[in-house]
Protein backbone atom coordinates (compact mmCIF):
# COMPACT_ATOMS: atom_id res chain seq x y z
CA UNK A 1 0.00 0.00 0.00
CA UNK A 2 1.05 3.56 -0.75
CA UNK A 3 -0.57 6.84 0.26
CA UNK A 4 -1.02 10.14 -1.54
CA UNK A 5 -3.49 12.63 -2.87
CA UNK A 6 -4.98 13.20 -6.30
CA UNK A 7 -7.13 15.70 -8.10
CA UNK A 8 -10.18 14.24 -9.83
CA UNK A 9 -11.63 15.53 -13.09
CA UNK A 10 -14.24 17.36 -10.99
CA UNK A 11 -11.44 19.33 -9.35
CA UNK A 12 -11.91 17.65 -5.98
CA UNK A 13 -8.75 16.68 -4.08
CA UNK A 14 -8.93 13.19 -2.60
CA UNK A 15 -6.63 11.47 -0.09
CA UNK A 16 -6.11 7.96 -1.36
CA UNK A 17 -4.44 4.61 -0.95
CA UNK A 18 -2.82 2.99 -3.98
CA UNK A 19 -2.83 -0.79 -4.11
CA UNK A 20 -1.98 -2.93 -7.15
CA UNK A 21 -2.72 -0.09 -9.54
CA UNK A 22 -6.11 0.67 -8.01
CA UNK A 23 -6.86 3.95 -6.30
CA UNK A 24 -9.03 3.74 -3.19
CA UNK A 25 -10.33 7.01 -1.71
CA UNK A 26 -10.14 7.46 2.04
CA UNK A 27 -13.44 8.44 3.65
CA UNK A 28 -12.48 11.26 6.02
CA UNK A 29 -16.00 11.33 7.47
CA UNK A 30 -15.26 8.11 9.33
CA UNK A 31 -12.92 9.82 11.79
CA UNK A 32 -13.44 13.48 12.78
CA UNK A 33 -9.81 13.73 13.92
CA UNK A 34 -8.42 13.00 10.45
CA UNK A 35 -8.85 15.60 7.73
CA UNK A 36 -5.70 15.35 5.59
CA UNK A 37 -3.00 13.05 4.26
CA UNK A 38 -0.65 14.36 6.94
CA UNK A 39 -3.18 13.43 9.62
CA UNK A 40 -3.11 9.84 8.35
CA UNK A 41 0.68 9.73 8.17
CA UNK A 42 1.11 11.13 11.66
CA UNK A 43 -1.02 8.46 13.34
CA UNK A 44 0.84 5.79 15.38
CA UNK A 45 0.04 3.26 12.61
CA UNK A 46 -0.61 5.04 9.27
CA UNK A 47 -1.34 1.81 7.38
CA UNK A 48 -3.92 0.62 9.91
CA UNK A 49 -5.50 4.08 9.92
CA UNK A 50 -5.73 4.11 6.12
CA UNK A 51 -7.26 0.63 6.10
CA UNK A 52 -10.00 1.82 8.46
CA UNK A 53 -10.81 4.77 6.19
CA UNK A 54 -10.51 3.05 2.85
CA UNK A 55 -13.41 2.57 0.47
CA UNK A 56 -12.92 -0.81 -1.18
CA UNK A 57 -14.56 0.28 -4.42
CA UNK A 58 -11.84 1.94 -6.55
CA UNK A 59 -13.13 5.11 -8.16
CA UNK A 60 -10.35 5.32 -10.74
CA UNK A 61 -7.24 3.62 -11.94
CA UNK A 62 -4.04 5.41 -10.99
CA UNK A 63 -3.54 6.47 -14.60
CA UNK A 64 -6.90 8.27 -14.74
CA UNK A 65 -6.23 11.06 -12.26
CA UNK A 66 -3.74 13.81 -11.51
CA UNK A 67 -1.32 13.03 -8.72
CA UNK A 68 -0.46 15.91 -6.40
CA UNK A 69 2.62 16.27 -4.24
CA UNK A 70 1.93 14.18 -1.10
CA UNK A 71 2.34 17.06 1.31
CA UNK A 72 0.15 19.40 3.33
CA UNK A 73 1.80 21.91 5.67
CA UNK A 74 5.17 20.26 6.30
CA UNK A 75 8.48 22.06 5.83
CA UNK A 76 10.93 20.60 3.31
CA UNK A 77 14.59 20.33 4.29
CA UNK A 78 17.56 18.77 2.51
CA UNK A 79 20.91 17.21 3.30
CA UNK A 80 24.04 17.65 1.23
CA UNK A 81 27.30 15.77 0.62
CA UNK A 82 25.96 12.46 1.93
CA UNK A 83 27.41 10.41 -0.96
CA UNK A 84 31.09 10.30 -1.95
CA UNK A 85 30.17 11.10 -5.58
CA UNK A 86 28.47 14.28 -4.41
CA UNK A 87 31.49 15.21 -2.29
CA UNK A 88 33.82 14.87 -5.28
CA UNK A 89 31.49 16.90 -7.51
CA UNK A 90 31.22 19.72 -4.98
CA UNK A 91 35.00 19.82 -4.63
CA UNK A 92 35.42 19.98 -8.41
CA UNK A 93 32.97 22.85 -8.83
CA UNK A 94 34.29 24.83 -5.84
CA UNK A 95 38.06 24.67 -6.03
CA UNK A 96 38.49 27.52 -3.58
CA UNK A 97 36.34 25.85 -0.95
CA UNK A 98 36.96 22.16 -1.66
CA UNK A 99 38.25 21.54 1.85
CA UNK A 100 34.89 22.42 3.36
CA UNK A 101 33.06 19.76 1.32
CA UNK A 102 35.67 17.20 2.33
CA UNK A 103 35.29 18.17 5.98
CA UNK A 104 31.48 18.00 6.01
CA UNK A 105 31.52 14.58 4.32
CA UNK A 106 33.55 13.10 7.21
CA UNK A 107 32.32 15.32 10.06
CA UNK A 108 29.79 14.11 12.62
CA UNK A 109 27.51 17.09 11.84
CA UNK A 110 25.86 16.87 8.38
CA UNK A 111 25.05 19.68 5.99
CA UNK A 112 21.34 20.49 6.40
CA UNK A 113 19.46 23.35 4.79
CA UNK A 114 15.91 24.58 4.34
CA UNK A 115 14.64 23.78 0.84
CA UNK A 116 10.99 24.81 0.45
CA UNK A 117 7.60 25.36 2.00
CA UNK A 118 4.76 23.03 1.08
CA UNK A 119 3.13 25.73 -1.04
CA UNK A 120 6.29 26.04 -3.19
CA UNK A 121 6.63 22.35 -4.01
CA UNK A 122 6.16 21.28 -7.63
CA UNK A 123 3.59 18.53 -8.24
CA UNK A 124 4.36 15.40 -10.28
CA UNK A 125 4.09 16.18 -13.98
CA UNK A 126 4.42 19.93 -13.46
CA UNK A 127 7.50 21.92 -14.54
CA UNK A 128 10.58 22.29 -12.38
CA UNK A 129 12.70 25.31 -13.30
CA UNK A 130 16.29 26.26 -13.97
CA UNK A 131 17.35 29.70 -12.79
CA UNK A 132 17.51 32.35 -15.51
CA UNK A 133 20.87 33.55 -14.17
CA UNK A 134 22.46 30.08 -13.99
CA UNK A 135 24.62 28.46 -16.66
CA UNK A 136 25.02 25.01 -15.10
CA UNK A 137 21.90 23.37 -13.65
CA UNK A 138 21.22 19.76 -12.69
CA UNK A 139 18.50 17.66 -11.08
CA UNK A 140 19.41 15.86 -7.88
CA UNK A 141 17.40 12.65 -7.32
CA UNK A 142 16.97 11.94 -3.63
CA UNK A 143 15.23 9.54 -1.30
CA UNK A 144 12.96 11.74 0.82
CA UNK A 145 12.04 10.96 4.41
CA UNK A 146 8.54 11.71 5.69
CA UNK A 147 8.87 12.70 9.34
CA UNK A 148 6.05 13.01 11.87
CA UNK A 149 5.78 15.79 14.49
CA UNK A 150 7.13 13.21 16.96
CA UNK A 151 10.31 12.97 14.90
CA UNK A 152 9.67 9.49 13.54
CA UNK A 153 10.24 8.39 9.95
CA UNK A 154 6.77 7.28 8.85
CA UNK A 155 7.34 6.88 5.11
CA UNK A 156 9.44 7.55 2.05
CA UNK A 157 8.89 9.44 -1.19
CA UNK A 158 10.95 10.86 -4.09
CA UNK A 159 12.45 14.34 -4.20
CA UNK A 160 14.16 16.37 -6.93
CA UNK A 161 16.53 18.93 -5.39
CA UNK A 162 17.13 21.18 -8.41
CA UNK A 163 20.53 22.88 -8.17
CA UNK A 164 22.49 25.62 -9.92
CA UNK A 165 26.01 24.22 -9.71
CA UNK A 166 27.78 27.27 -11.10
CA UNK A 167 26.20 29.57 -8.51
CA UNK A 168 27.10 27.34 -5.58
CA UNK A 169 30.54 26.71 -7.09
CA UNK A 170 31.28 30.43 -7.29
CA UNK A 171 30.89 30.75 -3.53
CA UNK A 172 29.43 28.26 -1.00
CA UNK A 173 27.66 31.18 0.68
CA UNK A 174 25.47 31.36 -2.44
CA UNK A 175 24.03 27.91 -1.67
CA UNK A 176 20.56 29.27 -0.75
CA UNK A 177 20.32 30.98 -4.14
CA UNK A 178 21.58 27.85 -5.91
CA UNK A 179 19.06 25.65 -4.11
CA UNK A 180 16.03 27.72 -3.12
CA UNK A 181 14.09 29.43 -5.89
CA UNK A 182 10.79 29.13 -7.72
CA UNK A 183 10.28 25.61 -9.06
CA UNK A 184 13.39 24.17 -7.41
CA UNK A 185 11.79 21.25 -5.55
CA UNK A 186 9.50 18.48 -6.78
CA UNK A 187 8.06 15.78 -4.52
CA UNK A 188 6.01 12.64 -5.17
CA UNK A 189 4.15 10.90 -6.60
CA UNK A 190 3.21 8.85 -3.52
CA UNK A 191 4.47 7.94 -0.06
CA UNK A 192 5.42 4.37 0.81
CA UNK A 193 4.86 3.77 4.54
CA UNK A 194 7.84 2.34 6.40
CA UNK A 195 6.12 -1.03 6.85
CA UNK A 196 5.71 -1.44 3.08
CA UNK A 197 9.17 -0.25 2.00
CA UNK A 198 11.78 -2.85 0.96
CA UNK A 199 14.99 -3.04 3.02
CA UNK A 200 16.90 0.20 2.38
CA UNK A 201 20.02 -1.76 1.45
CA UNK A 202 18.14 -3.06 -1.60
CA UNK A 203 16.88 0.34 -2.76
CA UNK A 204 18.17 1.71 -6.07
CA UNK A 205 17.79 5.29 -7.31
CA UNK A 206 17.71 5.90 -11.07
CA UNK A 207 17.77 9.22 -12.93
CA UNK A 208 16.89 9.61 -16.61
CA UNK A 209 16.89 12.93 -18.48
CA UNK A 210 15.22 12.87 -21.89
CA UNK A 211 15.86 15.54 -24.52
CA UNK A 212 14.21 15.60 -27.94
CA UNK A 213 13.09 11.97 -27.53
CA UNK A 214 16.65 10.88 -26.72
CA UNK A 215 18.35 10.00 -23.44
CA UNK A 216 20.58 12.94 -22.57
CA UNK A 217 21.75 11.46 -19.27
CA UNK A 218 21.15 8.34 -17.21
CA UNK A 219 22.61 7.34 -13.86
CA UNK A 220 22.05 4.95 -10.99
CA UNK A 221 23.10 4.55 -7.38
CA UNK A 222 22.00 2.64 -4.30
CA UNK A 223 21.40 3.66 -0.72
CA UNK A 224 24.37 1.53 0.30
CA UNK A 225 26.53 4.38 -1.05
CA UNK A 226 25.21 6.84 1.53
CA UNK A 227 27.75 7.84 4.16
CA UNK A 228 25.00 8.60 6.69
CA UNK A 229 21.87 6.77 7.76
CA UNK A 230 18.41 8.28 7.37
CA UNK A 231 17.89 8.06 11.13
CA UNK A 232 21.07 9.99 11.88
CA UNK A 233 20.01 12.77 9.50
CA UNK A 234 16.65 13.01 11.28
CA UNK A 235 18.34 13.15 14.67
CA UNK A 236 20.48 16.09 13.55
CA UNK A 237 17.50 17.85 11.96
CA UNK A 238 15.60 17.65 15.25
CA UNK A 239 18.38 19.16 17.34
CA UNK A 240 17.07 22.41 18.82
CA UNK A 241 14.23 22.32 16.30
CA UNK A 242 10.62 21.27 16.24
CA UNK A 243 8.14 20.53 13.48
CA UNK A 244 4.53 20.73 14.67
CA UNK A 245 3.31 19.88 11.17
CA UNK A 246 6.03 17.33 10.46
CA UNK A 247 8.75 17.63 7.84
CA UNK A 248 10.15 16.10 4.68
CA UNK A 249 13.91 15.61 4.41
CA UNK A 250 15.71 15.05 1.11
CA UNK A 251 18.73 12.88 1.90
CA UNK A 252 21.30 13.93 -0.72
CA UNK A 253 22.27 12.61 -4.13
CA UNK A 254 24.74 10.03 -5.37
CA UNK A 255 24.05 10.71 -9.06
CA UNK A 256 25.95 13.63 -10.59
CA UNK A 257 25.94 14.26 -14.36
CA UNK A 258 29.28 15.09 -16.04
CA UNK A 259 30.51 18.67 -15.96
CA UNK A 260 29.56 19.29 -19.59
CA UNK A 261 25.91 18.45 -18.90
CA UNK A 262 23.34 21.09 -17.98
CA UNK A 263 19.56 20.94 -18.05
CA UNK A 264 17.72 22.73 -20.84
CA UNK A 265 14.10 23.92 -21.10
CA UNK A 266 12.05 21.11 -22.58
CA UNK A 267 14.02 18.31 -20.91
CA UNK A 268 12.05 15.61 -19.08
CA UNK A 269 13.44 14.46 -15.72
CA UNK A 270 12.39 11.06 -14.35
CA UNK A 271 13.52 9.77 -10.96
CA UNK A 272 12.71 6.19 -9.98
CA UNK A 273 13.27 4.69 -6.53
CA UNK A 274 12.71 1.05 -5.63
CA UNK A 275 9.56 0.57 -3.59
CA UNK A 276 8.14 4.02 -4.36
CA UNK A 277 7.73 4.59 -8.11
CA UNK A 278 8.73 7.32 -10.55
CA UNK A 279 8.57 11.11 -10.27
CA UNK A 280 8.56 12.82 -13.66
CA UNK A 281 8.73 16.57 -14.35
CA UNK A 282 9.39 18.62 -17.47
CA UNK A 283 11.94 21.44 -17.24
CA UNK A 284 11.04 25.11 -17.74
Amino acid sequence: MQLGQVRLSSGAVVVMALDRGNLYPLDMNRDPQIRSLADVLHQPDPVATAQKLISREPVLRATDCEFLAPINDQEIWAAGVTYKRSKVAREEESQGAAQFYDKVYTAPRPELFFKATAQRVVHPGQPVRIRADARWSVPEPELTLVISPRGQIVGYTIGNDMSSRDIEGENPLYLPQAKVYKGSCAIGPVITPVAHMPPLGEVEIRLVVRRAQQTAFEGRTTLTQMARTPQSLVEWLLRDNEFPHGALLLTGTGIVPPDEFTLQPGDLVSISITGIGTLTNPVA
